[in-house]
């Protein structure tokens, strides 16, 4: 009983900040077409429009380019995580803390740095025309420069976890693995690669997370190239003042992603993770 009275001031922060937005959300779901209130009969017609409209595309382009930004993510960060951990040891996650620096200045400004770099005329291309005499198109507005932006914001919430995963595996292990005759691709195999996998999934849970709902890297270097869910969202809440259908998508994001989410943690010890074992 004394646990829950200490207990209780978080618990009354996590019901009016979390649970209470939420469960908002989800009853705006289930009113009817561009109503404010929650007063009204409760109807699936939010869902249905869902259904049979075109949002399915905007799932599927945010659902790809969250994997695909894991998995670009993946082969960049494990190399440095490795090095980081192999060269600085215990000061690894420390000088992975510089890679959060950028995390100081707001997206939106870093992201139009990379538009003013690749524009027509501008930072690269202006030069190789002025230097070398190459006349290039811009590569802006396009599906891989979406992709390039994402990668970019989202290195620091992969490298992070991973530099934590590989620095957790003990020197010692390496070297009784060689000792007992195995080869450099068989120890990172059997014993690095399993050890520091905890890192390597947070890791990717925190950024597929996080690239799924991206929408400021579509906005700028993708030019509407690709509509995400969430811009779908943000139009349904703002201009088109429906928060009922806006409120649907949200509600079906937040399945999908947890969902997914649950499906690997699920095969994923929790323990190893929290160092209880």
């Amino acid at each position: 009983m004394a646990g829950f009275r200490n207990a209780l001031p978080l618990i009354i922060f996590l019901a009016i900040g979390f649970a209470a937005p939420l469960l908002a959300v989800i009853g705006y779901s289930f009113m009817p077409e561009r109503s404010f209130g929650l007063l009204h009969p409760p109807t699936l017609e939010n869902y249905a429009a869902i259904f049979n409209g075109n949002s399915y595309i905007s799932f599927g382009w945010s659902l790809l380019l969250a994997v695909l930004t894991v998995a670009f993510l993946a082969l960049i960060c494990y190399p440095i995580a490795y090095g980081l951990a192999r060269v600085f040891g215990p000061w690894a996650p420390v000088i992975t803390l510089l890679f959060t620096i950028p995390l100081f200045v707001s997206e939106n400004v870093r992201l139009y740095g990379w538009l003013l770099f690749f524009i027509k005329n501008g930072v690269l291309l202006g030069t190789l025309k002025s230097v070398f005499g190459l006349e290039l198109e811009s590569w802006l507005f396009t599906r891989p420069m979406i992709l390039l932006g994402m990668v970019y914001v989202y290195v620091p919430f992969m490298l992070f976890p991973m530099t934590l995963g590989v620095s957790m595996v003990p020197n010692e292990t390496r070297e009784a693995a060689l000792d007992l005759g195995a080869t450099r691709w068989q120890v990172f195999r059997e014993v690095e690669l399993p050890l520091s996998m905890p890192g390597i999934v947070i890791g990717f849970l925190l950024t597929f997370v996080l690239a799924v709902g991206a929408i400021a890297e579509a906005k700028i270097l993708g030019g509407q190239t690709v509509i995400p869910i969430t811009h779908d969202i943000e139009i349904a809440f703002t201009y088109a003042q429906n928060w009922p259908l806006g409120a649907a998508l949200a509600v079906l994001l937040m399945l999908v992603v947890g969902i997914l989410v649950l499906f690997v943690l699920r095969r994923f010890d929790l323990d190893a993770v929290l160092g209880r074992r």
